[in-house]
């Protein structure tokens, strides 16, 4: 088919490079002239593994396109793809004023036909609302949901092995269309309307945020009685109707989706007169861990961290990603520096200002009171401890992840402490 996917952030470049993947002829339009410069450049903005590979394997093919012009790229499109920012009012609601902006940008020179698909994560109702716009600027033309399920790190592999596609629409056969650009790939497929489409993206993240704040709290518990959370989790998990999945303790969750969704679920809940106390409480209890953790940090140096380093290894939110939205790392970094602290970071792909970034983990921990290891890089496995122990001028290691070896950053000479781990 001939598809055009209009925002060239994280979600829309993934998009362009999986349908192109699949054979379909991809239109990618960005406001950003210097982005789309880049990528006609064959250079992606973001770094993703195995997404370079699949954009440069779809340039080959002759599959892809670029534009800095919404409506250009639209023209004989059969299928849109909106994959544009929706991000936290102050209340936490999404703004989705883009979208509707692109839509009403776009519409006028729709041919008959064409399916408009929210890709972006929308308000519950954004569809039917969406719907009603078109009608009455271009009423031959179809709107669609269709969410996207993707973690940063294993996107590629989560839209080649999607284990479900999700669309929503009025009309089932426009529903099935949108589908069919997914075959070949070994997903199930749910046909539903827009507003339960838009519910399942909402859900599904705000129940993995929850579960996430279940199993810190539950490693939080295990400090403090002396039990040992990886044997908790794996008793758990053996439960099948429980599963191992999204248990390990760490600084707590953030990024681009889990933030942003859960406010706007517990938004639209009030909206409409519920008050979604457990999502709120996540929320509240999320921020309350990366608190606890800072605390901990103080206590682990004596009582104040006023003048002292703190080596920080990992800015980005989660390992194989260099995004840093509302990384949790950074939280815990905002909070060393309030009582006092000179934070200096290392991380293989992101890089913060709000941090003194260095070359290397080694570089980071130079003369530091303790180092915090708040990002699963597994490069951080083939660390020398050794040589952080010479250049440290503290002895404590933080593991918030529970990635390293307790035993191997012992016989550095180094204090280990993990996170619900008292006999490692």
């Amino acid at each position: 088919m001939e598809v055009a996917v209009i925002g060239g952030g994280y979600v829309g470049l993934v998009q362009t490079a999986g349908l192109a993947h699949l054979g379909h002829r991809v239109r990618l339009a960005d406001v950003d002239p210097a982005r789309i410069a880049r990528l006609e450049a064959g250079e992606l903005p973001i770094f993703e593994p195995g997404l370079s590979e699949l954009f440069e394997r779809a340039r080959q093919r002759k599959l892809l396109s670029f534009f800095d012009d919404n409506r250009e790229a639209v023209k004989g499109a059969e299928v849109v793809f909106l994959t544009l920012p929706t991000p936290s009012n102050g209340d936490g609601s999404a703004d989705t004023s883009v979208i509707f902006s692109v839509v009403e940008e776009i519409a006028p020179v729709l041919e008959p036909n064409t399916v408009v698909v929210t890709k972006s994560t929308v308000p519950v109702g954004t569809g039917r609302a969406l719907e009603e716009l078109v009608a009455r600027i271009n009423p031959r033309v179809h709107v669609a949901s269709n969410p996207e399920f993707l973690s940063e790190g294993n996107a590629v592999d989560d839209f080649l092995r999607a284990e479900r596609i999700v669309v929503g629409a009025s009309d089932r056969t426009v529903a099935e269309r949108v589908a069919s650009l997914y075959e070949g790939l070994p997903a199930r497929l749910v046909l539903t309307d827009p507003t339960s489409a838009e519910l399942i993206k909402y859900g599904a993240n705000a129940y993995l945020a929850t579960r996430i704040t279940f199993f810190n709290s539950l490693a939080e518990l295990a400090d403090r009685f002396g039990a040992d959370i990886a044997d908790v989790t794996a008793g758990i998990g053996l439960d099948r109707r429980i599963g191992p999945h999204f248990m390990r303790p760490g600084p707590g969750w953030g990024g681009s989706c889990f933030p942003k969704d859960t406010r706007a679920l517990a938004h639209m809940a009030r909206q409409v007169g519920y008050r979604f106390g457990l999502v709120e409480e996540a929320i509240e209890s999320n921020r309350r861990h990366q608190e606890l953790i800072v605390e901990r940090c103080r206590e682990l140096v004596g009582g104040s961290l006023d003048g002292l380093t703190v080596g920080l290894w990992g800015v980005a939110f989660k390992a194989g990603t260099d995004d840093t939205r509302e990384s949790p790392a950074l939280v815990i970094a905002q909070g060393l520096i309030a009582q006092g602290a000179r934070v200096r970071a290392a991380d293989p792909e992101a890089t913060s200002d709000l941090v003194e970034m260095t070359p290397d983990p080694v570089a980071a921990a130079e003369g530091a009171a303790m180092v915090v290891v708040a990002t699963e890089w597994p490069e951080f496995l083939r660390v020398d401890m050794g040589q952080v122990a010479r250049v440290m001028a503290g002895d404590v290691v933080f593991d918030l992840r529970n990635l390293l070896d307790p035993e191997a950053v012992r016989k550095a000479g180094l204090r280990y402490v993990g996170r619900g781990r008292p006999s490692a």
